[in-house]
């Protein structure tokens, strides 16, 4: 385990608290996955990103992790109010397909992108669609317990008032919310209260419905995870992620609904990624502020840019985007990457670490330790791995070594830089240009540098001569 102890800061408490799991040297994690009904954009992928970073945080303080991750293929209404039409249902239209077709398409998408970005795959995978019995079950037990009441035509709901600390993850005061556009009542007896299960329309037989003890229909948003979580992961457990967007709502109903039933503390820490931002909003599902990894790779960004662009900023404070900003993520993660492969090519012929060196060493090794373990503070731990890369008093092999260990938490891949291999006409390029170089003819030296630069191989002059990298 790390030399520090692991501070991680808490939603619920609003502060940061010393970790340590329910369960001997386990920790149990879910996290809220995505609505497959589109792709993910670069904001929500900020957030995987960010549960990553957490989840490399934990196994590298020597911690082993259980990591349960949803996928949303049913209920998510396209308004928080329990009102709308189903993301899921109005995706199929949007492109002729069945629901069932593009829950599939969107979820392999999905997982496609979180593999690009290095982000570890869940434990377990767990869709809605496939907990359904869970789910009625779960409201089966609310029911008997005084918390549901049915709306005509609409659906099954939870009575909020009747849970005593309701909203306490979002310090909510519910006598003080006030009907507006964002919350219709409708049926329901309260603004918070939340639908746990939908009616299907009485004249429209949807894709994706279901019989239950209340009438054919599906679940509401928020029950699906209470059922998932507390099958796999017990009616307690460590960690609950998000983002924030999560906090007043989804995260606030889980809790009442799971807590309701178990009558226990449900989750130990409630920790949530701020947003992602283009120009003067969040990035949406539309737009010119859509923006998907497949429009960044596209551009010709490696997905791994993306992720040190976003390790430069820490995860509760928001990142504003733009191509400018990314443009400089990827020229110090090709220079690190670079660096790498300088190291992998230097031969220390069996020399030995002088203590001064080993003692630099472990001080950058132990500053690194704290700044990650102080609530993932990834941008100060970027700093010292830099200081650490320019200090001529760290020896090759020691530089390697730490740079490789403090890739373990931050997932940029960088045991895998490679110098690679150039075909002959380009080794034939890099001579000319020298011989140009040499003999002072700048103009056609340049010519051949931007030449070979469209070709993705980068030149730099140095001391020692000439040295190329691919740019990836």
């Amino acid at each position: 385990m790390a030399d520090s102890k692991l501070n991680l800061y808490n939603t619920l408490s609003r502060k940061k608290e010393i970790f340590a799991p329910l369960e001997n040297n386990l920790v149990k994690m879910y996290s809220c996955g995505p609505t497959v009904y589109n792709f993910a954009h670069i904001g929500n992928l900020r957030c995987y990103i960010f549960v990553d970073t957490l989840k490399r945080t934990l196994l590298f303080n020597k911690l082993r992790l259980k990591h349960v991750m949803n996928i949303t293929d049913v209920g998510h209404l396209t308004s928080d109010a329990d009102t709308g039409e189903d993301k899921m249902e109005k995706g199929a239209k949007r492109e002729n397909k069945t629901v069932w077709q593009i829950a599939e398409s969107y979820t392999v998408a999905f997982k496609d992108d979180i593999h690009k970005l290095n982000i570890i795959d869940p434990d377990i995978w767990c869709k809605a669609t496939d907990h359904i019995k869970q789910q009625i079950d779960w409201i089966k037990k609310l029911e008997k317990a005084g918390y549901t009441y049915a709306v005509q035509d609409d659906g099954l709901y939870f009575d909020t008032s009747k849970f005593k600390d309701y909203g306490k993850l979002a310090r909510l005061r519910k006598e003080g919310l006030k009907a507006g556009a964002r919350i219709d009542l409708g049926g329901k007896k309260h603004k918070t209260d939340f639908a746990l299960w939908k009616f299907s329309p009485k004249d429209e037989k949807r894709q994706m419905e279901w019989p239950s003890p209340w009438g054919v229909g599906f679940p509401g948003w928020h029950i699906e995870c209470s059922a998932m979580a507390t099958k796999y992961l017990g009616e307690q457990f460590d960690i609950h992620c998000g983002g924030i967007d999560h906090i007043p709502v989804h995260h606030t109903n889980e809790i009442a609904q799971t807590e309701a039933i178990t009558h226990k503390h449900w989750v130990n820490f409630w920790m949530h990624c701020e947003f992602l931002k283009f120009g003067a909003g969040k990035m949406a599902k539309s737009g010119e502020s859509f923006i998907t990894l497949k429009t960044l790779t596209d551009k010709g960004y490696d997905p791994l840019d993306y992720r040190y662009f976003c390790l430069n900023t820490h995860y509760r404070v928001p990142i504003t985007f733009s191509y400018d900003a990314l443009d400089g993520a990827r020229s110090a993660y090709s220079s690190l990457r670079q660096k790498v492969i300088e190291l992998k090519e230097i031969s220390e012929d069996g020399s030995v670490t002088s203590a001064d060196a080993i003692v630099a060493a472990q001080k950058y090794d132990r500053s690194f330790s704290e700044a990650v373990n102080d609530d993932l503070n990834i941008p100060k731990a970027l700093g010292i791995l830099w200081t650490m890369v320019k200090d001529k008093d760290i020896v090759t092999k020691d530089k390697l070594n730490l740079i490789l260990k403090f890739d373990e938490v931050l997932g940029l891949d960088l045991k895998k830089a490679e110098k690679g291999t150039i075909d002959l006409d380009v080794e034939s390029l890099i001579a000319q240009r020298e011989k140009a170089r040499k003999s002072k003819n700048f103009k056609l030296a340049d010519e051949i540098r931007d030449k070979l630069a469209k070709q993705g191989i980068i030149l730099e002059d140095s001391s020692d001569g000439v040295r190329w990298r691919k740019n990836r």
